[in-house]
Order: structure tokens, then C-alpha cells, then sequence
């Protein structure tokens, strides 16, 4: 069952909510999310709406330049838009928890992916 999740960077000048469950996330050790620590869960780009921050985002691609990190350039809040999801085309949102309001990371169940062999 998705439920409605808020989250934003520090500053609070970028704030967002995704409709989502939080079950499991990921740890990716690839060279930008192992040096963040970020945690991600995934939810249907559809499902994202940016509230405020628009204009305070600035994005990042690296690699294959596939995926916009996109983060507030004050604070360096992260969160990952995917433009196409890997394994189903879909358009995605990856969110790093660690951003959203009121989760315990502690009691969530993390999947490691080795995205430095990606």
C-alpha cells in the first residue's frame, strides 16, 4: 500500500512529497552514492510532485549519463530522478530516505548493490 511521504533538503528551500511504500532500500556503492551514504527506494516518477525548489536544483550526470542526480545547490541535498528505469523503461524517482521526514533508516531492511561494477 503506497502512502503519502514528504521530504526536502536541509535548508528547506527544496520539499517534495511521493506517494510510496518504503520497504526495502538500497545501498549502491557506485562513486556518488557510496561517498553520499544514500539510501533509495523507488517510486514511479507519476507519483513525485516537487513542491517548492524548483529553481534552487541543480543536476549531475556521470557515466553513462543516463540518471540526473539532482540536488539543491545550497545544501547538497540528493535526490535521483531516473529517466528510464533499467529493467522496465518506466520513468522513476529514486528517493534517498535519508531525506524524508520522520524515517527511522535504523529499522529499514537495506539490499547492497555493487553499482561500482555497473
Amino acid at each position: 500500500m503506497n502512502a503519502d511521504i514528504s521530504g526536502g533538503c536541509q535548508c528547506g528551500k527544496v520539499r517534495y512529497e511521493v506517494q510510496m511504500d518504503i520497504g526495502e532500500v538500497i545501498a549502491c556503492n557506485c562513486s556518488r552514492c557510496g561517498r553520499l551514504g544514500s539510501l533509495l527506494a523507488f517510486a514511479p516518477l507519476s507519483q513525485f510532485k516537487l513542491l517548492s525548489g524548483d529553481t534552487d536544483l541543480t543536476k549531475f550526470e556521470f557515466n553513462r549519463h543516463t540518471i540526473q542526480h539532482q540536488f539543491c545547490a545550497r545544501v547538497g541535498f540528493s535526490r535521483l530522478r531516473s529517466e528510464q528505469f533499467p529493467k522496465t523503461g518506466n520513468k522513476m524517482a529514486a528517493i534517498n530516505v535519508r531525506c524524508v521526514d520522520g524515517v527511522d533508516v535504523d529499522a529499514l531492511k537495506v539490499k547492497k548493490v555493487d553499482g561500482r561494477s555497473l
